[in-house]
């Protein structure tokens, strides 16, 4: 019999191993569809193959070849969330609903990266997106007192499920944790000074580096590895720049209305107040295509059914969490594996 660590997951004492995280991930699925169902939430199914996996930069998509009766080839790609389906919903007069299901990213395997992995998304229409920071609260105690663990862990670190989560804007911790002005590098239309940025960047700037990579670079190296100890973070208003599917924040069009919850130093969950002008969403995508070709060599089509159903859709708020992270948390496991019944093997 070889050794557990390099036997494959079937094997019977790797299993054995797994089994806890494993019975622990299916009580934590059935305690949060019933925590949405309570709340008036309907639950939603979106199709996992879509005429565009999403438009953003740097998420890599699985493609397939779609073959009509005929014998017609077209191509269709996993979606890498379920976002677009349920904004189609919205605008079909769905007002709550959420979707616990399977998303695919292509290029992403480690501890907490895994090619296919679910996705719990969830949208509020007419609410603002406020409310959305009490759900992602509210589902870290809610997991843990599942899983009957007394604090979120991971790597040693701690955070405690039942605090009130810290609340620290993107520029606050740019100063806090690097020591930039980060909002002096973004003029008052939104647009962006890459040589603002550069010249206080604490990390290693290259020739080519842009405004995004550079912001990528701070927020990776510095602020994200001191976020979620003791209690969660919740990190709000991104540069609009780097909110590509959110609506400005009202007070200052600089900023959106965009947080991400971390925990332990783990991001966990990404949130929008969602952008509903298919005018200024055909302009992002735009942008972060041409992006994606000039750093990939490809690009990704627009679905211009979502597009059109913006056109349509009310004021929304929208999250999505990744759920195997959180039940890794919520159980103390290490690696992403340890929480999927049936990891995808390899290549």
């Amino acid at each position: 019999m070889p050794d557990s660590k390099s036997s494959p997951w079937w094997a019977p004492e790797k299993h054995a191993d797994r089994r806890p995280f494993l019975v622990a991930r299916n009580a934590v699925t059935r305690a949060v569809r019933r925590w949405f169902e309570d709340r008036g939430f309907t639950e939603v199914e979106a199709a996992a193959l879509a005429v565009s996996p999403g438009n953003e930069a740097h998420l890599h998509a699985f493609a397939t070849e779609a073959l009509t009766t005929a014998g017609e080839a077209s191509t269709l790609y996993l979606h890498t969330s379920p976002e677009f389906a349920a904004k189609k919903l919205l605008a079909a007069g769905e007002t709550r609903i959420f979707n616990l299901g399977k998303v695919w990213r292509n290029r992403e395997r480690g501890p907490l990266h895994h090619p296919e992995f679910a996705m719990l998304e969830w949208y509020r229409a007419d609410e603002p997106y406020e409310v959305l920071m009490d759900d992602c609260a509210a589902l870290l105690a809610l997991a843990a007192e599942t899983a009957g663990a007394k604090a979120l862990t991971w790597k040693g670190r701690e955070a405690d499920p039942f605090a009130a989560p810290e609340r620290l804007t993107v520029a606050e911790a740019f100063r806090r944790h690097a020591g930039v002005d980060l909002l002096a590098s973004i003029a008052a239309d939104g647009t962006t000074d890459r040589e603002a940025l550069a010249a206080r960047a604490p990390v290693r700037v290259a020739a080519d580096d842009t405004w995004a990579d550079i912001f990528s670079k701070i927020i990776v190296e510095k602020v994200e590895p001191e976020l979620g100890f003791g209690r969660p973070t919740i990190l709000y208003e991104y540069p609009t720049a780097e909110a590509a599917l959110a609506r400005p924040a009202a007070r200052d069009p600089r900023v959106a209305e965009r947080f991400e919850l971390y925990a332990c130093g783990v991001e966990l969950a990404n949130c929008f107040g969602e952008l509903t002008d298919p005018a200024e969403q055909r302009r992002r995508f735009e942008a972060e295509m041409a992006e994606k070709a000039r750093v990939y060599g490809e690009r990704y089509p627009v679905d211009e059914d979502f597009l059109d159903a913006l056109a349509i859709m009310p004021p929304a708020s929208g999250a999505a969490l990744g759920f195997d992270r959180l039940v890794m948390l919520a159980t103390g496991a290490q690696r992403i594996e340890q929480v999927l019944w049936t990891p995808v093997p390899e290549g």
